[in-house]
């Protein structure tokens, strides 16, 4: 029984959640980017120039996806033995990261001699390149493993992911006592072994139960408490100053959270358990009726082909999947769809991460206290959570109650943002912290929409290397916003010899621009919805009709 349970997709699912609660470090770039730029004399520009090169490491997961094919692929998984599965992938992820945020470690304290610019950039670009290889391992799986709930078991997956930094960070202010540089060495050291200890148990499984959505939403629901419990010891932290003890209790409490779904898991599989031996006894005692309820379903499944076979020659060649959408990437790349997402992405993901990434720099221009902004890049993490899961929870509903096209969620999320940044720009008193909220859900429910979407349109057989590929357009749009528009006018409007500068005029024309960004991705978004909604109801939903 108790091998039983750890060869199942249930233990699979909460190996992937605890995997996923430590890797993103990348969250955290506001914690330690003020030790970063003092310790080795950057300006705003290299300082965002870095960060650039960080955002590229944790969004252009092709090599992780490329990686994931190759090792998943049933005849390499048979050529290469025991060498194969998603824990490859896991491991060159966990190598990755213990070893760049070692090297920066080292080099913020002093261990190693100052590095150069464009040294620092490939370290911190390895260091937030190993978190693709654990996202793709575990969303590619997670849909593999829960096919027909996609929008939910990526929303779960992505949103742990967003939860890690504010998990990381109670750990930090736990153990770091306020020290950014041992901080650095704690990311260096936590992920990487998260991940060691659990990569075996991360497996794909080709079963399918009516109530896999129970148990999804009992996941969804720890998410959602550990969440809540995140924002009110965040809210504390602004209000009392908490003891080396209450520190100690609150990140104790906040373990035992995240170890919850592990009860999750053992209950669904004894679900699981009992519904096949009960499915046995049953088969043992009525051979003849199952023999004919099979040939009736064989019946009604050959009358009904053609019908869709039909529907299907009314799609656009653009609308149409070939293998019931199991696109390669080249195939995608010459899809209108493909690109129609990518730009939808650049809009959204670049402007959100821009914002993100300067949050700290913000708040100091605008006056607000260390402890403040700390709160807003812990708060971050939250409003990231709620957005990844619940955009995938909620167009799960709409998809599966109406046959509603998820880009239609995409526009609406690039309206919010679109919102988030003309309240940053405005610079009214504590503006940021409803900006952040807006752009933060915003943010987080993109990286959700867009691998079901991807999942949906190009198939899952090559999903890993295609939304990763669509990713790209992350770096490349935070480095458009960061380098060439935020700092470039931070700096031209900053004074004195540091070239600081304060008040609202620092990053209002920067966040006016990327609120007309994320508008025009709104109406791109909305192109993509009118091209694919009839494939969605033609397609999607009717596959979800006949489950």
């Amino acid at each position: 029984m108790k091998m039983e349970i750890v060869n199942t997709k249930w233990i699979a699912t909460v190996a992937s959640i605890w995997i996923q609660s430590s890797v993103g470090a990348s969250y955290t770039f506001g914690i330690y980017s003020s030790i970063l730029k003092s310790s080795q004399g950057y300006d705003q520009s290299t300082l965002d120039t870095v960060s650039v090169f960080k955002d590229i490491g944790a969004n252009a997961g092709i090599l992780s996806g490329l990686l994931y094919s190759a090792f998943t692929m049933q005849n390499n998984r048979r050529r290469l033995g025991v060498f194969a599965g998603p824990c490859v992938v896991l491991l060159a992820g966990a190598i990755q990261s213990f070893l760049g945020y070692f090297v920066i470690w080292a080099s913020v304290v002093g261990l190693i001699r100052r590095l150069p610019v464009a040294v620092m950039c490939f370290f911190t670009w390895m260091a937030a390149h190993a978190q693709t290889f654990s996202n793709t391992t575990n969303v590619v799986s997670g849909v593999h493993n829960f096919g027909d709930y996609g929008g939910t078991i990526v929303g779960i997956m992505k949103g742990f992911l967003g939860l890690s930094g504010a998990i990381l960070i109670q750990f930090y202010q736990t153990v770091c006592n306020g020290d950014p540089g041992t901080f650095l060495l704690l990311l260096a050291l936590t992920p990487a072994l998260v991940s060691l200890l659990f990569m075996s148990l991360v497996r794909n499984y080709d079963t399918n139960t009516k109530d896999d959505k129970k148990y999804l939403n009992a996941f969804s629901a720890v998410s959602l408490i550990i969440a809540a419990y995140l924002t009110i010891i965040i809210i504390l932290e602004n209000i009392i100053s908490l003891s080396s003890l209450a520190r100690i209790i609150t990140f104790t409490v906040l373990l035992l959270l995240v170890a919850s779904p592990l009860g999750i898991a053992v209950r669904a599989h004894r679900e699981d358990a009992d519904r096949y031996a009960q499915a046995l006894l049953e088969q043992r005692g009525s051979k003849v009726i199952s023999s004919e309820i099979c040939k009736a379903e064989d019946s009604i499944e050959y009358h009904e082909l053609p019908s869709e076979e039909g529907q299907a020659k009314a799609f656009s060649d653009d609308e149409r999947l070939s293998d019931e959408g199991n696109m390669n990437l080249l195939q995608a790349l010459c899809r209108v769809n493909f690109w129609l997402l990518f730009i939808a992405m650049f809009c959204g993901l670049g402007s959100g991460l821009a914002m993100i990434n300067n949050i700290s720099q913000i708040g100091e221009s605008l006056g607000y206290t260390a402890t403040e902004r700390n709160s807003l890049v812990s708060l971050l993490s939250i409003w990231n959570f709620l957005g990844r899961f619940g955009a995938g929870f909620v167009s799960d509903i709409f998809l599966h109650r109406g046959g509603w096209a998820r880009p239609l969620f995409v526009a609406v999320t690039l309206a919010i943002m679109t919102i988030g940044h003309v309240i940053v720009a405005v610079g009214f008193s504590k503006n940021l912290y409803l900006g952040s909220v807006l752009v933060g859900v915003a943010y987080g429910s993109l990286w959700s929409l867009m691998p079901t979407i991807t999942s949906e349109i190009f198939g899952v057989g090559h999903m890993g290397t295609i939304f990763n590929t669509i990713a790209i357009a992350s770096p490349v749009g935070s480095y458009t916003f960061s380098v060439r528009v935020i700092g470039f006018i931070y700096d031209k409007v900053g004074s004195g010899e540091d070239n600081t500068c304060f008040g609202s005029r620092c990053f209002m024309l920067s966040f006016m621009i990327m609120a007309s960004v994320a508008f025009f991705g709104v109406l791109v978004a909305l192109l993509l919805f009118f091209r694919t909604r009839r494939f969605y109801k033609l397609v999607v939903f009717r596959r979800l009709q006949n489950l």
